[in-house]
């Protein structure tokens, strides 16, 4: 174990030097590409989103040039760690646990309600089986509120799980579950919501702390001009600052 930290540590710092020295260096951000509206591929093949537009507006107002690499979630932060990308832009939210290991900018959004989404009114939620993606917020919730969680590592695997009988319900995102119940006769949103986490934030490895306050600048820079807002509305994501 101390090995494994040792060596996580190591590269961390090896990925922070390669930022400090290179200034002019492509600044890779990482996403997942499966949880719209936050971040998608489009019919282009190409990431997109609320945070692709988000993120491209960032890299410009830091002045930065930034490529976008997609990841599978459940290595997502590992894989920053090890260098594979410089930020997780990737409706991560921002939770005491994640912080031991990465670093975060200030929170881009504010905390969006969690929901669940059922076939069923009747379905028990307190008690029941409830799918929610791999460490995730909403994974975390359930384990620690009495029902069954079942974990799976995409988003769309958890609502197969609701249709096919294999959970009662999904909890996620509200923002993710909403488009998903208004078009599938099959799956209705119950009322009851749950809010958990501290809003969204970028993850960047501890010691990039010179891309961290790039980043935060910026987003500063957009919420005080109302930038950040408008694009909150546009892709109905929650509430604005």
């Amino acid at each position: 174990m101390k090995t494994l930290i040792l060596t996580t540590t190591a590269l961390a710092l090896t990925a922070g030097l390669a930022f400090a020295d290179g200034h002019g260096k492509t600044i890779r951000m990482g996403t997942e590409g499966a949880y719209p509206p936050y971040n998608f591929i489009n019919d282009a093949g190409e990431v997109d989103g609320f945070e692709r537009e988000l993120g491209d507006e960032l890299c410009a107002r830091a002045e930065l040039t930034c490529e976008w690499v997609t990841n599978e979630w459940d290595s997502i932060i590992p894989n920053l760690v090890s260098g594979n990308y410089d930020t997780i832009i990737a409706g991560m939210s921002i939770t005491d646990e994640r912080d031991e290991v990465i670093d975060f900018t200030q929170n881009y959004t504010l905390p969006d309600p969690s929901a669940y989404v059922v076939t069923s009114e009747d379905a028990d939620i307190e008690g029941g089986v409830l799918a929610a993606q791999a460490n995730t917020i909403q994974a975390a919730f359930i384990a620690a509120s009495g029902a069954t969680l079942v974990e799976f590592a995409t988003p769309e695997e958890t609502i197969a799980a609701v249709k096919n009988g294999e959970a009662d319900a999904v909890l996620a995102d509200k923002a993710f579950l909403t488009p998903i119940a208004d078009e599938d006769p099959d799956l209705m949103m119950l009322d009851k919501e749950e809010l958990i986490g501290g809003g969204i934030g970028l993850g960047l490895r501890e010691s990039d702390t010179e891309l961290k306050e790039k980043f935060n600048a910026a987003i500063t820079s957009m919420k005080e001009d109302g930038s950040l807002n408008a694009l909150i509305a546009k892709w109905e994501i929650g509430g604005g600052f």
